[in-house]
């Protein structure tokens, strides 16, 4: 670790040097905000191709995610968007409870402004560009997702390790992830934990444990049917 932080906005913070650069990690879910070994890598593997993309973009293709963290998630799939020639708009709402301040931010993104777009984010807020759509919906997503008028294609379900921060991964919070997935619509998690996956299952989802990232033996990914 190299030293602690506590953001403005009260989220207490760590932060791990690696290889691919300074990690953030939650004291408050001793949990890090994106894989320790590598960030992009893990994002790519789980969310993208856990979600079948980039062969699923479309114009208006829309990704919901729980979690925006450092907007890591958001900054690889816009890439890969833009990378696969899709036409027109990728849509992106993320639903965060805990959002970094900008000086924070800017340093969990520093080690990928070589490759990633990441002067799009200055701040954990609402964007939009020629090819692109991101919204932030700030606070507890099991108050907010009901109130949600969208419908996602892909869920990428990225919040803190179900056994840090249960409260986002319970049954009642994976049921409406599902009533908000459009037929045919897809999630994808690192976790494999057993009753995430009975979540999903309970909720509408055909779900399947599939090879993880890195050290991490399994991950989960849902389908719901069309």
């Amino acid at each position: 670790m190299t030293g602690q932080t506590t953001d403005p906005a009260g989220h207490p913070l760590d932060w791990r040097e690696t290889p691919h650069g300074a990690v953030p990690v939650s004291l408050q879910f001793d949990d890090p905000f994106y894989s320790l070994q590598g960030g992009a890598a893990e994002t790519r593997h789980v969310f993208l191709a856990g979600n079948g993309l980039p062969g699923r973009f479309r114009d208006g293709f829309h990704v919901a995610e729980l979690g925006f963290g450092t907007g890591l998630n958001f900054l690889v799939t816009l890439q890969a968007f833009r990378e696969a020639g899709a036409a027109g708009r990728l849509h992106f709402t993320s639903f965060e409870a805990y959002p970094l301040d900008p000086a924070a931010l800017a340093r969990a993104l520093a080690p990928f402004a070589a490759d990633l777009p990441v002067h799009l984010l200055p701040r954990v807020a609402d964007a939009e560009g020629p090819d692109f759509t991101l919204r932030i919906v700030a606070g507890d997503a099991g108050a907010t997702l009901p109130l949600w008028d969208g419908c996602a294609d892909a869920w990428f379900l990225d919040g803190f390790s179900p056994a840090r921060n249960p409260g986002l991964w319970t049954p009642q919070i994976l049921s409406q992830v599902a009533a908000h997935t459009a037929p045919g619509g897809t999630a994808a998690t690192y976790s494999a934990a057993g009753h995430v996956r009975a979540g999903l299952a309970a909720a509408g989802f055909t779900v399947a444990r599939v090879p993880g990232f890195a050290r991490k033996r399994h991950m989960t990914v849902a389908a719901k049917d069309s």
